[in-house]
């Protein structure tokens, strides 16, 4: 019979997070990959684990996955865990899960810490639908798309980001965004856990004196309903009323049908455009 891959949720910060099944599966596991073994033989120390380990990572993620795949084959189960939070949350957890998916490999996940999660319940902004874009890409073209996607985001927006980059996204959140409302979370779980509840404009005059330091989880309230409303119908006020008709009439609706549409596009009454096509 063909082993299984464990994916084993750790503490982004406090040790006492990890779950008792975790510690378990640790233990019983026949080998651990780990995106950082030194970091890692920290946690296995704390907890007396001896479980062997190896290391998987982003530079060597797609061969070493042939490896794992053939050892869980032949009988043996890994566990899989990241320097911190859950497996196959931005990192290349993501490709062995997948790789063993379409070897037939069962995967089952353990769940514990994810910074994302931990932010945004924290972050006093809408948590019903969000966005997790974790890291931006630092290809240019490619930050550029996505940037521009999320200037229309009506979900709460989640983002990583290092300290040492972390002023230069803020002014492109706010280039591309505009002055919304936020949360900058860091040192999560930890004895030194902060969470700013501010704006973007404000965080970053606030780093203009101050350092940034730690690794940070920034969670942006999206774009509000009434302000995509907004600018919908300010759009539309960008042409005539005739030509907004015309638009509607062409793709088939009644004379009726498009002026209650057209009423609806520019927040006014069906009569207000009945009264303005009539007289002019």
């Amino acid at each position: 019979m063909s082993g299984k891959l464990y994916l084993c949720a750790t503490p982004i910060g406090n040790l006492e997070d990890i779950t008792l099944r975790v510690l378990r599966t640790l233990k019983e596991v026949d080998l651990i990959a780990a995106e950082d073994t030194r970091n890692s033989i920290k946690l296995l120390n704390h907890f007396d684990i001896k479980t062997p380990m190896t290391s998987y990572h982003e530079y060597n993620k797609i061969d070493k996955a042939y490896v794992l795949i053939n050892k869980m084959r032949e009988g043996q189960n890994i566990a899989l865990i990241t320097d911190a939070g859950t497996p196959g949350i931005s990192d290349p957890g993501e490709e062995l899960a997948a790789m063993c998916c379409e070897a037939g490999i069962e995967v089952t996940s353990l769940p514990g810490p994810a910074a994302c999660i931990t932010a945004l319940t924290l972050s006093g902004l809408s948590t019903r639908r969000f966005a997790f874009e974790a890291f931006l890409p630092a290809d240019k073209k490619e930050r550029k798309i996505i940037l521009e996607e999320l200037k229309n985001e009506t979900r709460t927006i989640i983002i990583y980001e290092a300290p040492h980059r972390l002023v230069r996204t803020l002014e492109e959140l706010r280039e591309a965004l505009g002055n919304r409302r936020m949360t900058l979370c860091r040192e999560l779980t930890k004895k030194h856990e902060t969470a700013f509840h501010t704006t973007i404009e404000a965080l970053i005059t606030f780093y203009t004196t101050e350092k940034p330091l730690g690794e940070c989880v920034l969670v942006v309230e999206g774009k509000s309903h009434q302000e995509m409303k907004e600018e919908q119908q300010a759009s539309w006020e960008k042409i005539t009323i005739e030509d907004h008709m015309k638009i509607y009439e062409e793709k088939g609706y009644s004379r009726k049908e498009a002026m209650k549409l057209v009423a609806n596009d520019r927040g006014v009454t069906k009569r207000d455009i009945y009264q303005y096509l009539i007289s002019h």
